[in-house]
């Protein structure tokens, strides 16, 4: 598989002011094996133009329409047009560094099959980027670094949508974009865990992402904290949790409720702790609040903590230290 093809997968959408530079940087990889399946989903700028312009110049560029409407489907386009080894995204307001491809592919090449290559990130905003996604780049480098990212997979999408590449094979092992699950790179994140891939860990700064004030992952309803919460419960639910074990929310603010209530819905029984002493004792969806320590007396624990505080989490961690659980197995963090 020396040299083998690179598919690179892009859908856009009204991205003219920065669809050139995203395209500039693929064409000066330093590995150039691969072509760029480009799906223009319902562009009303001139992003299908700027397209258009590198496909007639460079053959490796193929662009497509989307005949629907939403990025899964787009996406799903650009990889039934696709014909490489090795499958890798790009989202088309973004740059890449000139080696990212390389060292991806070396990557795969040495680890095999099962494995993902993923690399570091770096933020950047004509404006600045905000404190949030500065701690999120930060926390993401960290574990790629390491390679140890699906550790902390419930607590955000660990990742980063457009820079990760995958052996077909096993791309298609994780059904690739066939769910209609929003948001469709957390779900792909979750699939990747799911049947076991292994993170490929990278120290190197592969790709830089752009932040503007009416980016998708800003404007979309698909992208609103609901739809974080949703996708976490259905994959703790179907990999983590068994009939046999005691289902535990620690917590009860905003995301703790909506954890509860999806729970309650579902008719699966659990209990329910905080240390808000103004709620312990209340019935809420019909499960009575309780503190904490009530943790000692519960075996074959599997809690799900809506607490957010770092200071408070690591009280959290200390507490279940001494109980002898185990994060990511015993307990999992959902912010």
């Amino acid at each position: 598989m020396v040299n083998s093809l690179v598919s690179i997968l892009i859908p856009f959408k009204n991205v003219e002011d920065y669809f050139e530079e995203c395209l500039k940087s693929i064409q000066n990889q330093t590995y150039k094996n691969w072509e760029v399946i480009a799906v223009n989903d319902n562009s009303s700028d001139n992003s299908l133009l700027i397209a258009n312009q590198f496909a007639t110049k460079d053959d490796r560029f193929k662009i497509f329409s989307n005949d629907e409407s939403g990025i899964i489907t787009a996406l799903r386009k650009t990889y039934t047009h696709s014909s490489g080894n090795f499958i890798s995204r790009m989202d088309a307001d973004d740059h890449m560094t000139k080696d990212r491809i390389k060292i991806m592919v070396n990557s795969l090449l040495n680890e095999g099959q099962g494995t993902l290559a993923v690399g570091k990130v770096k933020y950047f905003s004509k404006t600045g980027v905000n404190d949030g996604y500065d701690r999120y780049e930060k926390w993401l480098n960290k574990l790629t670094t390491t390679g140890e990212n699906f550790k902390e997979i419930y607590k955000e999408c660990v990742i980063p949508s457009p820079c990760w590449m995958v052996h077909k094979e096993d791309f298609d092992k994780c059904g690739a974009f066939t769910p209609d699950r929003y948001p469709e790179d957390y779900d792909l994140a979750f699939r990747f865990y799911e049947y076991r891939l292994k993170c490929i860990p990278c120290t190197t700064t592969l790709h830089y992402w752009r932040d503007y004030d009416n980016r998708t992952s800003r404007t979309s309803e698909h992208y609103a904290q609901n739809y974080f919460l949703d996708i976490k419960l259905h994959y703790f639910l179907k990999l983590e949790f068994k009939p046999t074990d005691n289902l535990v929310v620690w917590g009860a603010g905003k995301k703790g409720k909506t954890i509860a209530s999806s729970l309650a819905e579902k008719n699966i029984p659990f209990h329910w702790v905080c240390d808000n002493e103004k709620k312990i004792g209340k019935d809420i969806y019909g499960v009575l609040l309780e503190h904490y320590s009530a943790l000692q007396n519960i075996e074959n624990t599997k809690c799900i903590i809506t607490v957010a505080n770092v200071e408070d989490q690591m009280s959290i961690i200390a507490f279940f230290k001494e109980l002898n659980l185990k994060p990511a197995i015993d307990y999992f963090f959902f912010c």
